[in-house]
């Protein structure tokens, strides 16, 4: 049986391959996660699928792992983007990490006029992204993209991607009536803790491609109206829509 250790691997993976692992993923399998030699763990690439992997050296902070099965096919995620503001650090970790679990392929750090720190790390959201795809078992990992202004992101937007946007004004259409004929592509965003500006919402009721979406009569927080947003989605036109386990590898 494989081991429930799990990480993503940065190089494409492929049957009887030896895998030479980074100083850091070594620390980890052998250091915290206690594995040893000819112990097992899974591993993915992001474009293949997930494999089971062997430990064939391990060394203080060098570890070789031999790919000898195929568990799981590449399965392609919902086309499903979201805009989010950043808010303080624990919070923003928080988005990520269920948007990823929720399904997002797509983030994009966007800032608006409340958004409270405009001092976004790439860095940080790429690995975030990457832990939470580890231990949701996606076998593919989230693009985040660099954080761009609400205005110069409307300015540049493909038009044939539906976007909604949580409005806390309580004059957008309801969850149901938006999100039940809302196949992918989409996208979705959600504002700051202080919520869109009025010229924010003004830009964004006079756009074709953009509706209005209300999350009930309550005030949330930022990170729960992204799990709100994404979960009712999921539940109305995303892959939670007549899921069906796909497991069992075609080879």
């Amino acid at each position: 049986m494989a081991s429930k250790v799990r990480l993503f691997i940065d190089t494409p993976l492929a049957l009887e391959q030896i895998i030479e692992l980074s100083e850091t993923q070594s620390h980890y399998l052998s250091n915290v996660m206690k594995l040893k030699l000819n112990d097992k763990f899974l591993g993915f690439d992001g474009k293949s699928g997930e494999y089971e992997l062997q430990i064939t050296q391990l060394a203080k902070k060098h570890l070789e792992a031999k790919v000898i099965q195929k568990q799981k096919s590449f399965q392609t995620p919902p086309d499903v983007w979201l805009l989010f503001a950043p808010v303080k650090k624990d919070q923003t970790d928080f988005i990520i990490q269920k948007a990823v679990e929720l399904g997002v392929c797509k983030l994009i750090p966007t800032i608006t006029r409340y958004t409270i720190s405009d001092k976004t790390k790439t860095e940080r959201f790429v690995a975030q992204s990457i832990e939470a795809a580890e231990q949701c078992r996606r076998v593919d990992i989230p693009q985040v993209l660099p954080a761009k202004s609400l205005s110069e992101i409307l300015s540049n937007w493909d038009k044939t991607r539906p976007l909604y946007y949580m409005d806390e004004s309580r004059t957008g259409l309801p969850v149901k009536d938006a999100f039940s004929a809302a196949p992918a592509p989409i996208a979705l965003l959600v504002g700051p803790e202080g919520g869109f500006s009025k010229e924010e919402l003004k830009l964004l009721r006079q756009l074709d491609f953009a509706t209005g979406v209300t999350l009930g009569p309550r005030i949330l927080r930022a990170e729960t109206a992204v799990v709100a947003a994404l979960s009712c989605w999921q539940a109305l036109s995303g892959d939670w829509v007549n899921y069906k386990e796909q497991n069992e590898c075609d080879f």
